[in-house]
């Protein structure tokens, strides 16, 4: 298979568009600044990656500028980092950022928080400021971030095209006796073959009744003939993430597991059907269960059945709100991307997933990638 060229990352101008909405939500909701730890919100909004620790590194949005926060060693590194332009503020291991960060507050400024900071930081900037002053920053963040841009869905759907050969190569890679770890390691190399420079984002590799574990086993286990094999991987581009599950058999399927396999296909393509704009997020996830009661499964969270939601949002973070679940009474909208997985487990026995990205045009729901095409050949 030829993948298409790589689409270019996220350009300085679309992050300033981000800073523009942000701000103007900032002052709709009365918030003088922004606070973005090391997230993925810091990445969306400044094009700086950073792994989360014990020292604070993010931002300060403010009105009319950023404020970039890191300690003094990791100057250098940060600065080859940032996609908007910004002063940068160090602090020495013996001081205290969040005491920085206050000082750079004016009088009785109000701060929104990153919803995904540490507790412990969001105390020491109570302690420093105080709590009135205090908002939460995830309301204004996920609006903007859940509708993707046309370059966001460009580099998922690079991102599942690379993914979904490496499914293909693993299947068709498979032997008897092989242990999930070595399929888990050949997919990493796939992956970075096919151009995902971190490799796997993360594998999960399930033979047999480990199938029936939704995020998988602990221990290994060899490949036996006549297994369920299920296979969920992904790789990120440009941080924006795939995500897909193929479940198929190794030698010949039982009656039952046929069965189970085309309901779960049924499950997979009324969650679908039943995506359209201005639909409720949770009625996605009634209609896959609506399905899979047709087929004796269920209702609801019972085993033999589906024990989690439909679908997740997606984005640079491989869970991001809004979800397809009982609850969410998120409008859909265009720009909106999903997983589409309502998984079957048969405790003890073996489990089905099929899992595929959709995103939502003004017309209705577009797959990244086509559901597998059979038990016996999921790849056609």
């Amino acid at each position: 298979m030829s993948l298409s060229p790589a689409p270019p990352p996220i350009s300085a101008a679309e992050r300033q568009a981000r800073l523009t909405a942000l701000r103007g939500l900032m002052a709709r909701e009365g918030a003088d600044a922004v606070l973005l730890g090391s997230t993925s919100s810091l990445r969306y909004f400044t094009g700086v990656a950073w792994s989360p620790s014990e020292r604070l590194t993010g931002a300060i949005v403010h009105a009319d500028r950023i404020d970039y926060v890191t300690p003094r060693f990791e100057l250098e590194k940060v600065s080859t980092l940032i996609g908007a332009p910004g002063e940068i503020l160090t602090w020495q291991e013996e001081e205290d950022p969040f005491r920085l960060v206050s000082a750079r507050l004016k009088p009785g400024a109000r701060l929104a928080l990153d919803e995904h900071l540490p507790l412990f930081m969001y105390r020491r900037l109570a302690a420093f400021i105080g709590a009135e002053r205090l908002l939460d920053a995830g309301p204004m963040i996920n609006s903007l971030r859940r509708i993707k841009s046309g370059a966001e869905i460009a580099l998922m759907t690079h991102a599942k095209q690379i993914t979904l050969e490496v499914h293909r190569r693993a299947w068709a890679s498979l032997e008897e006796g092989v242990m999930a770890s070595e399929v888990a390691r050949f997919i990493d190399g796939e992956h970075r073959r096919l151009g995902a420079p971190g490799g796997s984002s993360f594998c999960i590799v399930a033979f047999g009744e480990d199938t029936s574990l939704p995020h998988g086993p602990d221990a290994d286990r060899a490949l036996r003939r006549g297994d369920i094999v299920l296979i969920d991987t992904g790789c990120r581009i440009d941080g924006y993430n795939s995500d897909i599950t193929r479940t198929y058999a190794f030698g010949e399927a039982t009656a039952e597991m046929r069965r189970v396999w085309n309901a779960e296909k049924e499950a997979q393509a009324a969650a679908f059907a039943a995506a359209r704009p201005g639909v409720a997020c949770e009625a996605v996830d009634a209609a896959a269960r609506q399905a899979l009661v047709a087929h004796g499964f269920g209702p609801g969270y019972a085993l033999p059945g589906c024990p989690h939601r439909t679908g997740h949002g997606v984005g640079l973070d491989i869970h991001e709100a809004p979800n397809l679940v009982r609850g969410d009474r998120t409008p859909l909208a265009a720009g909106m991307c999903f997983s589409n997985e309502p998984m079957i487990v048969l405790p003890g026995r073996f489990g089905i997933r099929h899992e595929d990205h959709f995103y939502m045009t003004a017309t209705g729901p577009r797959w990244f990638t086509e559901p597998a095409r059979s038990l016996d050949s999921p790849f056609g």
